[in-house]
């Protein structure tokens, strides 16, 4: 059964409904943001309702307002009128037939098509002492009773609008085979190499199972490598008026093993980065979510080629880090290390497919 997500004006005028909260980015296309609004005409004086579907770059606190900045800025925005109707009778969704059934005569339908270059909702997670909302990107659809749809100089009440957050959200495509990369580095005072080369089985692993990362040493060295270190790095990129990447380390595992000299080792190390393990963390980016909900780590965005983007881009990679130690007279002053990295994907199951639409409104 798939609830009904409902939000009423303050003075009862217009009502907004949503089926659904999540809308999923299949890359090359967006699902349709679609909805009906509930009018009664008795209270508009006149006046018309409009919807609108934002995409927007969230700074954080509101408490930016008072040094004379927007505490938001609008990535994508459309608007569309929906009374009195403004283009002529086009055709229902599946959805939008079943909300007229509960709603009657007074619904007006809306869709939206998002363009598939606009980030996924996500937020940077707040250190412990922050308060206010996280700094993210959010979407939201408003409906509104005004004169105009956009008059800069016409005041609309807040009485006179409601609204409600979406997501827009990605999940996993078909499973390919893992990244392999490998490197060989030499060493002061030493004629040969160690070879390094690591790999994962699987392309994508989805949040919270664990990550196996097969590596391969050939020592042919005099050194003896006493560890090896398997991290994974969250790389965030805000882009908007520039580009800035952060990068986070959300898991990190140290290995002891003895790999002698001019002797070869091959293993599968395992580790699972959790939110939850690192929650006092400041500024990781996590999924979008609605309310007080859990989330987890931000999902790697998938896009198409060259693609322009705007907001919070995610991308990870696993670091494998050997580190040897110097033999001979020198001891560790000649010991170094050799470092390989893989690019990883990180995202949640596509859910199984809901298909019994049933109306059921709860206020949102």
């Amino acid at each position: 059964m798939s609830k009904v997500f409902k939000k009423t004006s303050g003075n009862g005028n217009i009502a907004l409904y949503l089926a659904r909260r999540d809308f999923v980015d299949h890359v090359d296309s967006v699902d349709i943001v679609d909805g009906i609004v509930k009018v009664d005409p008795s209270g508009l004086n006149g006046r018309k309702v409009f919807v609108y579907l934002a995409c927007a770059f969230r700074y954080g606190s509101e408490d930016l307002d008072v040094i004379g900045l927007s505490f938001r800025r609008d990535i994508w925005m459309k608007k569309v009128q929906v009374y009195p109707p403004a283009d002529g009778n086009p055709t229902k969704t599946p959805i939008q037939e079943s909300l007229l059934k509960k709603v009657g005569d007074q619904g007006c339908p809306f869709s939206f098509q998002m363009p598939t270059n606009l980030p996924c909702s996500v937020s940077l997670h707040p250190g412990p002492s922050d308060n206010g909302k996280a700094c993210g990107v959010d979407f939201e659809v408003k409906a509104y009773v005004a004169k105009e749809a956009s008059n800069p100089d016409e005041v609309i009440e807040k009485k006179d609008t409601c609204r409600l957050m979406i997501r827009k959200i990605q999940y996993a495509p078909t499973n390919k085979a893992g990244p392999k990369a490998d490197i060989s580095k030499q060493f002061m005072m030493s004629d040969k190499p160690i070879h390094l080369e690591a790999s994962l089985e699987k392309e994508i692993h989805y949040h919270g199972d664990p990550i196996s990362v097969l590596v391969k040493v050939n020592n042919e060295t005099t050194k003896t490598i006493k560890k090896i270190k398997v991290s994974v790095e969250q790389l965030t990129s805000v882009v908007l008026y520039s580009s800035d990447t952060y990068t986070k380390e959300v898991c990190s595992e140290e290995f002891g093993e003895n790999i002698a000299a001019n002797s070869t080792f091959e293993k599968s190390f395992q580790i699972t980065p959790v939110l939850s393990n690192i929650k006092e963390k400041r500024g990781l980016a996590v999924d979008g979510k609605l309310k007080d909900e859990d989330t987890n780590l931000a999902s790697t965005t998938l896009s198409q080629g060259d693609k322009e983007m705007q907001g919070i881009l995610i991308h990870y990679k696993i670091k494998v880090t050997v580190t040897a130690s110097g033999g001979g007279l020198l001891g560790g002053l000649t010991g170094s290390d050799v470092v390989v990295e893989l690019p990883l994907t990180l995202m949640s199951p596509k859910p199984a497919e809901v298909t019994d639409v049933t109306v059921d409104p709860v206020e949102a």
